[in-house]
């Protein structure tokens, strides 16, 4: 009975100093250092490059957008795509040749989703990290931290993001999905103190002319 209950206790011990190796407390300072950054900044708008590439598919798709941040809302603007989400509302417009659609959608539906604003924090829940390494690019310190999702279904099975040590600033970021495909996102420039209005973050479609709504909310 003693043997077996050292047993345990050592399976135990071990299960443990695993289980609290899946949260590296070196990548949770810089992770908490960078969330702790964006929530304190007044509006970010930035410039980017976005590219898409699968393993099936030796072609990598490549595009340049901008995007404004405040809090928990964000307006993405792609050539032919721009996404509004004030927080409460979701609006994704679209623009084919001569046509012109936006859908609708609530917030609260699209939570499982990984946003431009929720890629500050999404390392809270659902992934364990580990801090990869650091490099130096221009004369700026990057650190490279990968996140992996604990569960296997989860739609984005490893996100790594690359962080500035000194400023902790978010400088780029690369999500891997379920079904082999990569995307990678780098800022160009970053203002950290822009001026945003609210209504920056609401679809006016009297600004689009006319417009097929969509409405599935």
């Amino acid at each position: 009975m003693k043997k077996i209950s050292i047993t345990l206790f050592l399976a135990v011990f071990f299960i443990s100093a695993v289980f609290s190796q899946s949260k590296d407390p070196k990548a949770k300072a810089v992770l908490d250092g960078m969330s702790q950054k964006y929530a304190s900044i007044k509006g970010l708008k930035a410039s980017f490059e976005f590219s898409y590439s699968d393993v099936s598919d030796s072609r990598t798709q490549n595009q340049s957008g901008e995007i404004a941040i405040k809090g928990d809302k964000y307006h993405l603007k792609l050539p032919e795509q721009e996404i509004f989400n004030n927080g409460k509302t979701v609006w994704t417009y679209i623009v084919s040749d001569n046509y012109k659609e936006v859908t609708i959608n609530n917030a609260s539906d699209m939570e499982n989703e990984l946003t431009p604003s929720s890629v500050y924090n999404i390392y809270q829940k659902g992934y364990n990290y580990r801090l990869i390494g650091e490099k130096t690019e221009n004369g700026v310190i990057i650190q490279e931290i990968e996140l992996k999702a604990e569960k296997p279904n989860a739609p984005f099975k490893m996100i790594k993001l690359f962080v500035d040590k000194n400023k902790k600033d978010l400088l780029s970021w690369e999500i891997y999905d379920d079904q082999g495909g990569i995307f990678k996102y780098k800022f160009k420039s970053i203002n950290t103190n822009a001026e945003l209005t609210d209504d920056y973050f609401t679809f006016n479609p009297q600004k689009y002319g006319k417009v097929e709504i969509i409405d599935l909310r």
